[in-house]
């Protein structure tokens, strides 16, 4: 089943306008993001990042991260780089825990949002979303959850079409086995 609903996500994501890659692991994952980003990134702390030791892949592949506060990066980074909570098939769409400030500026103010998601954490539709969802929206504390289906994209201003008017121009989804199957961490 979880080969059909990567393949599903894969077609759909594209569809939306993202580049989906399927890597091995993070080591890959930072050659990758390498090769993609011309500039410093933003890439917030979270539990994923913390227990892979991200942000020393990425210095070791030779990547810029953005030092300070976020706040203060203004146009300056290339790219964010986070990690999932989940992702829906059906739509193409990523799932984010954005509660924390610094994991919604990652993906709303760089021109590339590079997103890590474990293909285990892949649910077929918005029904098989709901459990999840429930879960990120449970306790007292507001929540902030982002839906990503591809790069921003509007058309207010005379009704053409603009690529990252809101937010990132470019959404790479890489996808790697192994690295989270709990829908809760990110």
């Amino acid at each position: 089943m979880s080969e059909e609903l990567t393949s599903l996500y894969m077609e759909k994501a594209t569809l939306v306008g993202c580049e989906v890659v399927a890597l091995q692991d993070l080591k890959e994952a930072a050659e990758y993001i390498k090769g993609k980003a011309e500039g410093p990134l933003l890439v917030p702390e979270s539990t994923l990042c913390t227990r892979y030791g991200m942000k020393s892949l990425l210095q070791d592949a030779g990547v810029t991260l953005h030092e300070g506060s976020f706040r203060e990066a203004g146009h300056l980074p290339a790219g964010g780089v986070t990690f999932s909570n989940f992702a829906i098939g059906e739509s193409g769409t990523i799932v984010l825990d954005s509660t924390p400030e610094e994991m919604r500026l990652a993906t709303t103010i760089p021109e590339k949002y590079f997103v890590i998601v474990d293909p285990a954490t892949i649910v077929a539709d918005g029904l098989g979303a709901v459990e999840a969802m429930t879960a990120l929206h449970s306790g007292h504390e507001p929540r902030y959850v982002a839906y990503i289906s591809g790069p921003s994209r509007t058309a207010d201003i005379e009704r053409v079409l603009t690529i990252g008017a809101h937010g990132p121009r470019e959404v790479h989804v890489l996808l790697i086995e192994g690295i989270s199957s709990d829908f809760m961490e990110n």
